[in-house]
């Protein structure tokens, strides 16, 4: 008995190294992420892997930063990101730790009684894991599949941060560049008004007017300068960058130019939804939720139950050998609300389920709407609005050449492109922020997509 038992345990503990499973489960995760946004990460484990993603970062940050380098040093420098990666590995390694039935208990008694010693030797098992492994081996698959995908979600949902900050701090590079220009501009006027009032050619009011645009341009510089200071900072932190990485990061002077085609609504509708990562997720709860069901049905009526098998001897006698068994008698507690409880988490997963599937396709048309509503307003900047003010700017230079206007009334029309160039500027951030989340909300982490602040820019621009 004590032989085929101690067989038993050797089969148990050379199914046990998980190490490895683990390690392959963390680059199935990381691959599956990199393919679906372009870019590969990784889990950073040794002093030796840390050096190497600096070392990258810092060539990375020798030139420009691009939109996929944002994202590439994100997911392999990052120490946020690589936290939330510990933590999905941690739940995996949990999950494949659940799978695992709980060590033999030895027990060893050496007795004595005047001359005569005895020694008693007990090798036990839980009964109930040794016959519900199968099952709990099941749960742990399913478990395992939710870590590896909400690793794969961790990479998706860093990735469209980092890419969504680029955005906004290329951007705010840019109006903070025009804003520079327009004070300039302003400073030449308020100094031109200043002198052609001591010269007795310009009333107070007229002074008064250049001056007061002069220092509203120097506060929109100034908001400006901390809006770039706020959008740069907040791109160091998503990608977790020092402050001598952060002295060397360098931006992209504008943003990229807006695609000539945008994506069809017909490619949209034929994303597979099988494919996105919340619907995969859910059916995985209800996968889990259903073998923890089965699982916990056993449970409620095996747990408890121990075998083991007994050796004693003692000097000048033949050695006893035998069994025992142990199980708890179940007066107090029949396991029914563990039953209970069990079928209600499934059906609640099942729901839930049934939900995200509902949401999914809404999700998808709102954004895809969003997507095209900030093309289509981009685009309006770049053919419209901006052509049209540079050209009444042309025509008004025309009509000041021929003494039509004077240098006021020109530089007057020349303020009112000024919420056309900004709003172009916010038009063009707000697409590729819009691009960024639809291509999140296709693999399955929805982002929502405000378009207030071209709607206010529209209606400022069309009231000039």
């Amino acid at each position: 008995m004590i032989r085929r038992l101690l067989a038993a345990a050797a089969v148990v503990a050379l199914a046990g190294c998980a190490s490895t499973r683990i390690e392959q489960t963390t680059t199935a995760a990381l691959a599956d992420g990199a393919a679906r946004v372009g870019v590969e990460g990784r889990l950073n484990v040794d002093d030796a892997q840390r050096a190497e993603a600096r070392a990258r970062v810092d060539q990375l940050l020798a030139a420009p930063l691009a939109a996929d380098d944002a994202v590439r040093v994100a997911l392999v420098h990052s120490p946020a990101v690589q936290a939330l990666l510990a933590d999905n590995q941690a739940a995996m390694a949990a999950a494949i730790q659940s799978g695992r039935i709980g060590n033999p208990i030895f027990v060893f008694e050496h007795l004595v009684r005047g001359d005569t010693k005895e020694i008693e030797r007990l090798l036990a098992f839980s009964l109930f894991d040794l016959l519900s492994w199968p099952s709990r081996i099941n749960v742990a698959e399913a478990r395992t599949e939710e870590a590896r995908l909400a690793m794969v979600a961790t990479v998706v949902a860093s990735a469209t941060q980092a890419r969504q900050a680029w955005v906004e701090a290329v951007a705010a590079e840019q109006v903070f560049a025009y804003a520079g220009d327009v004070r300039i501009a302003a400073e030449a006027a308020a100094e031109l008004a200043r002198r052609m009032q001591e010269a007795g050619n310009f009333s107070p009011l007229q002074r008064a007017r250049e001056q007061a645009f002069y220092a509203d341009a120097v506060t929109q510089q100034a908001r400006a300068q901390h809006a770039r200071v706020a959008a740069r900072e907040r791109l160091v932190r998503v990608l977790g960058l020092d402050a001598a990485q952060a002295a060397r990061l360098q931006l992209p002077p504008r943003l990229p130019d807006l695609p000539e085609q945008p994506r069809s609504a017909q490619e949209v509708a034929r994303v597979a939804f099988d494919t996105r990562l919340d619907v995969q997720a859910a059916r995985a709860v209800v996968e889990t939720a259903s073998r923890q069901q089965g699982f916990t049905d056993a449970a409620s009526w095996l747990d408890g139950w121990h075998i083991g098998g007994r050796y004693n001897s003692e000097p000048g006698e033949s050695p006893k050998r035998g069994y025992e068994l142990e199980f708890p008698i179940p007066i107090f507690d029949p396991g029914d609300a563990k039953r209970a409880g069990a079928g209600a988490a499934l059906l609640a997963a099942l729901n839930r389920s049934q939900q995200v599937l509902t949401d999914a396709g809404s999700q998808l048309r709102e954004t895809y709407h969003g997507y095209r509503t900030s093309l289509d307003v981009a685009r309006h900047y770049r053919s419209e609005i901006v052509p049209l003010r540079s050209r009444i700017a042309e025509e008004n230079v025309l009509r000041y050449n021929g003494m039509l206007i004077g240098v006021f009334e020109l530089l007057a029309d020349a303020r009112m492109q000024i919420g056309a160039v900004i709003g172009a500027i916010e038009a063009q951030r707000d697409f590729w922020l819009a691009d960024a989340g639809l291509h999140a909300a296709l693999i399955g982490r929805p982002v929502a997509i405000s378009l207030t602040a071209n709607t206010a820019a529209v209606a400022d621009a069309g009231g000039h």
